[in-house]
């Protein structure tokens, strides 16, 4: 990610991060197929790690997803780029460790995870290089076999938001085309096991289509 704009999406969650925790701590409740996603992810990780299997959230904002990581039986840690959202997901699940960390240099040694999750933190990646960087650096970090779990927004669009939960921000999302997608994830390594798109839940989260790749490093 450029560092001008990693500099100002980092910004951006610290200014909402305790109104964001409070707010989407809970969503996974609300979202049953995201939990089926989870859970046959974790089903498919501990075949991988054969035992303690070691999962990361890359992305991870308050914890939730981590930790229900965690309850399925993984050994799940949790990286974010604000402190402030590491800060939250600290307190709301202070027996699991969250780090600081970019997803285009992750603080891991090279085929030390066994699976990794990005749920909706690749979509602050607006150029295209900055994607194929990160998508390397999930390569490089899982273990040949390991498995990635990928969410983002469907689509052909980048949104820009100035204001969010009350707050000054300057931070953009972008959307995916789910075959561009698929293509630069073969690119980099990964082979697809499946792609699933839904349409979103209602009054559960932002009205947009969605999209989950499960890919095996190879």
């Amino acid at each position: 990610m450029r560092l001008v704009t990693q500099d100002r999406t980092r910004a951006s969650y610290d200014a909402v991060a305790a109104a964001y925790a409070e707010a989407l701590s809970h969503e996974l409740a609300r979202k049953p197929l995201d939990r089926a996603l989870l859970t046959v992810f974790a089903e498919q990780v501990r075949e991988v790690g054969r035992g303690e299997s070691r999962v990361c959230d890359v992305g991870c904002g308050p914890g939730h997803v981590t930790a229900f990581l965690a309850g399925l039986g993984l050994r799940a840690a949790g990286i974010d780029l604000s402190g402030e959202m590491i800060e939250q997901a600290a307190k709301r699940h202070p027996d699991l460790k969250f780090s600081t960390g970019s997803m285009t240099a992750l603080p891991a040694v090279g085929a030390s995870w066994d699976g990794l999750v990005s749920f909706y933190s690749l979509i602050h990646m607006i150029d295209d290089a900055d994607v194929r960087a990160a998508l390397a650096e999930f390569r490089r970090v899982l273990a040949g076999g390991g498995l990635l779990m990928l969410a983002v927004h469907a689509g052909e669009e980048t949104r820009h938001l100035a204001e969010w939960f009350g707050a000054e921000v300057d931070v953009s999302f972008r959307f995916f085309d789910p075959a561009w997608l698929g293509a630069e994830l073969e690119r980099a390594g990964f082979a697809i096991e499946s792609l699933t798109r839904r349409e979103p839940y209602p009054d559960a989260e932002v009205a947009t289509p969605r999209a989950y790749f499960l890919a095996r490093a190879v």
